[in-house]
């Protein structure tokens, strides 16, 4: 868009068609209704050079004209007055709706993609104020800013806003500075990606007990009303406050996350815990009540304990296994915790982040193979950004770290059942403070 519309080079920009109608949204919202776009055949994974070739020398699926021609003339003929004009429209969403039905109103919601296509709360004028009155802020405060990509528009939200979907996700208005916390973060967990991408939320402090959220068994599971209730009421702010998040328009993920349906909202088990709690970590004094976000939560490698012969090379296993592009969370039951102190004297996070971030190792031809790694990695690399482009000048058999350290996080939750463990591959997005938002 760029080239095109900043440089006025003519430019044609070409995708594959199962994208046609996430582009041209894109393309609108950023000013160029009418950017010039050729379409070519879904997929392009695993295809030959000749099948390849045979897509550039076919038919734009779309039109039904040669795909070169599409090219040529988008190359070649003048723009149309409208493509450089621009585009802009209302974003603003009606405060109120029309009076009807109980039954006629969550269809509404249903057929407007309001909700996560489950039951909600409807959220009526008396729900939303209870709910306000749990926090000092102003109902138009402005709360934050999202969006579901880097490609489209940042949409707004207020505390009001913020509230209609934290009592439609069913949550007790105590709830609340919670889930404004989260907002406040601007982390999306409706983030669009064909990787299919869920979030993470982890709670610390005070709050944790007064809310009586669970950071032991079960924790993770559908066993808590706040832990239930606050993720869900970030996903569905989140589909909400960003404009969007429909299948081929605004949500892209080829096969859908289920951890989205509450975001995998938990409280840190910090009385349970050897290690300084995930908050503590991030700048904020251990009596602070607060909440981590985390996105890109889409894989699990899972084990039991650390055995005491071979532990070293069971974690290195585990960490190999992971897309190098993704982050490590460990996820650990305070008995795996103390384990990592028994087996390896990793008796603090710092520590255990220290030996991870030397262990998580692989050659460097095959880190630079990762298709992710080379889709947005190695870009960055060939323009000398650090670590990249050192790791970019390794030999293809020289072992290199897959990581860097800052992206290494470490939670400890669970109810001490067994040792069961957890690496979620999760990107930390902020730390903010509950307190803040009462």
């Amino acid at each position: 868009m760029s080239i095109d519309h900043t440089f006025q080079v003519p430019t044609v920009a070409i995708h594959t068609d199962i994208f046609e109608r996430v582009t041209r949204s894109v393309a609108r919202v950023n000013g160029m209704p009418k950017m010039r776009m050729v379409y070519v055949p879904q997929p392009v994974m695993g295809k030959s050079a000749a099948e390849l070739r045979g897509y550039i020398e076919g038919n734009d699926p779309t039109t039904g004209r040669p795909v070169m021609q599409e090219v040529i003339a988008g190359l070649t003929q003048a723009l149309e007055p409208e493509a450089k004009a621009g585009v802009g429209y209302d974003r603003s969403t009606p405060r109120l709706c029309e009076p009807d039905t109980e039954d006629n109103l969550n269809q509404l919601f249903l057929d407007e993609n309001w909700t996560d296509k489950l039951p909600i709360v409807l959220p009526t004028e008396a729900r939303v104020e209870a709910m306000l009155k749990h926090t000092s802020h102003k109902p138009d405060e402005v709360v934050g800013h999202m969006r579901p990509t880097a490609f489209r528009e940042f949409w707004e939200y207020t505390v009001e806003k913020v509230a209609v979907n934290a009592v439609m996700a069913g949550c007790k208005p105590e709830y609340f500075p919670v889930v404004l916390a989260l907002a406040s973060t601007g982390a999306s967990a409706r983030g669009s990606t064909t990787s299919s991408a869920a979030a993470m939320a982890v709670v610390n402090g005070p709050v944790r007990h007064e809310l009586g959220m669970n950071s032991g068994i079960g924790a993770l599971g559908p066993y808590n009303h706040a832990n239930a209730t606050i993720g869900r009421a970030w996903g569905l702010l989140s589909q909400n406050g960003q404009g969007g998040s429909t299948p081929g328009l605004t949500y892209l993920g080829s096969q859908g996350n289920n951890y989205a349906y509450n975001s995998v909202c938990f409280a840190e088990n910090e009385e349970r815990s050897p290690y300084a709690p995930l908050h503590v970590a991030h700048g904020l004094d251990k009596d602070t009540s607060a909440v981590s976000a985390f996105g890109g939560c889409r894989t699990t490698l899972f084990t039991l304990g650390l055995r005491e012969k071979y532990w070293r090379e069971h974690v290195r296993n585990m960490l190999h296994g992971m897309d190098p592009h993704e982050s490590p969370v460990f996820v650990l039951d305070p008995i795996t915790a103390r384990q990592f102190i028994d087996r390896g004297g990793l008796d603090t996070r710092e520590k255990l982040v220290d030996w991870i971030y030397e262990n998580a190792r692989m050659p460097a031809g095959e880190y630079w193979d990762y298709q992710l790694i080379q889709n947005y990695v190695y870009p960055r690399a060939t323009f000398g950004e650090e670590p990249y482009a050192t790791k970019l000048k390794a030999s293809e058999y020289e072992i290199i770290k897959m990581f860097k350290k800052e992206e290494i996080e470490i939670v400890v939750v669970g109810g001490e059942t067994n040792g069961y463990w957890r690496i979620f591959g999760a990107g930390y997005r902020g730390t903010a403070s509950v307190d803040e938002w009462r």
